[in-house]
């Protein structure tokens, strides 16, 4: 599957379209580098964590041997996706194997129990819910899918907190009653859509089918999306787009179509357009979140028009998102560089699905 993902020099210089990118070995070795350059950075960090006595306090990697990088713990998770994804496709990159062989250290047995007991702190039931849990869990569906001994190893290795995860959502799912609707971490409709992915991949019945039901519960009756109040001045999701990716994944094709004419109805005019996100200042930590929302809108127009012939017009606007985001992701600031490089080679991931 080489038909896809980044002309980085290339298309920061304004010199090719998003139609035309291909993935070649040079700009891949300058997306692994940003994950690569973060997992095991320390500091900045944000925990985010609750404590209920002075002794829970502890250094980041003292409270998570695994994910203490990047300054947060879902950046250092979906990270060391985008690290797994490209060595799947670039086995090259790492001929001395000493990638993989940092992978397997970071992600022993004892490291990932060390997760799983921080998780099982009695105030941290929600911790990571549920922006941090779709991306371990679209971590998990990576590792799966990478067929060498090391992915396999991996795979293994991170299994047992996977398996914590889809038990908090199955628990926590039928106890949300209204859906969470903002651009950010805790939107619901994205942490639905990753989940089902997981769920697809290892056809885990029971999550699918609850995941399917929530889903139709949340947003089935939702009608006429105020898509002119986004964006949001911090948002890195669409909170329109997210519920329709969601949708389509879940409905059958028909009844999609019938859901998105009463929700978005623009999305079917050939004369549909939407103003890329533009941001101020790519130093501010919540301001540069707004190139996360380009790539997150595309890959969300990208799978749509991957998957419904009358939607093959959104290619454009995607592209024009995506190439508004796409030249800053080499070279920023730490504050968009330790997590812009996994929305990015998502939403290319999306696009080579394109028929």
């Amino acid at each position: 599957m080489k038909i896809f993902l980044f002309g980085l020099l290339l298309l920061a210089q304004g010199l090719i379209h998003a139609q035309n990118i291909i993935l070649q070995v040079d700009q891949a070795k300058k997306i692994i580098e940003l994950p690569l350059q973060c997992i095991e950075q320390e500091y900045p960090n944000k925990t985010g964590q609750v404590l209920s006595q002075a002794s829970d306090l502890g250094t980041p990697s003292d409270l998570h041997p695994v994910f203490y990088g990047c300054f947060d713990w879902h950046s250092a998770v979906h990270g060391y996706w985008t690290i797994v994804e490209i060595l799947k496709r670039f086995p090259d990159l790492d001929l001395d194997g000493k990638i993989k062989h940092r992978l397997i250290q970071n992600f022993s047995s004892e490291k990932i129990a060390g997760e799983i007991a921080y998780f099982n702190r009695p105030h941290e039931y929600s911790y990571e819910r549920t922006y941090g849990w779709a991306w371990l869990l679209k971590l998990q569906e990576s590792l799966d899918t990478w067929n060498t001994a090391e992915g396999r190893i991996l795979a293994a290795q991170l299994q047992p907190l996977t398996e914590l995860l889809v038990e908090r959502y199955i628990a926590y799912l039928p106890k949300l009653l209204y859906p969470i609707r903002e651009g950010m971490h805790i939107n619901t409709a994205f942490g639905l859509s990753f989940a089902y992915d997981y769920a697809v991949h290892v056809n885990h019945l029971e999550f699918k089918n609850l995941i399917e039901q929530r889903a139709k519960d949340y947003f089935l009756k939702d009608t006429n999306c105020p898509r002119k109040w986004e964006p949001g001045g911090y948002d890195f999701f669409s909170p329109c787009l997210q519920e329709a990716d969601i949708m389509r994944k879940v409905l059958p094709q028909d009844a999609f179509m019938t859901w998105i004419k009463l929700f978005l109805p623009e999305l079917t005019s050939s004369e549909f357009e939407w103003e890329v996100a533009l941001v101020s200042d790519r130093s501010d930590g919540h301001l540069v979140h707004l190139d996360g929302l380009n790539f997150s809108r595309a890959w969300v127009l990208y799978g749509l028009a991957s998957q419904f012939k009358d939607m093959q017009h959104l290619v454009g606007i995607a592209d024009r998102h995506f190439n508004q985001a796409f030249p800053q992701i080499s070279g920023d600031t730490y504050e968009g560089g330790h997590w812009l490089g996994s929305f990015a080679l998502y939403a290319l991931q999306q696009r080579a699905f394109l028929p």
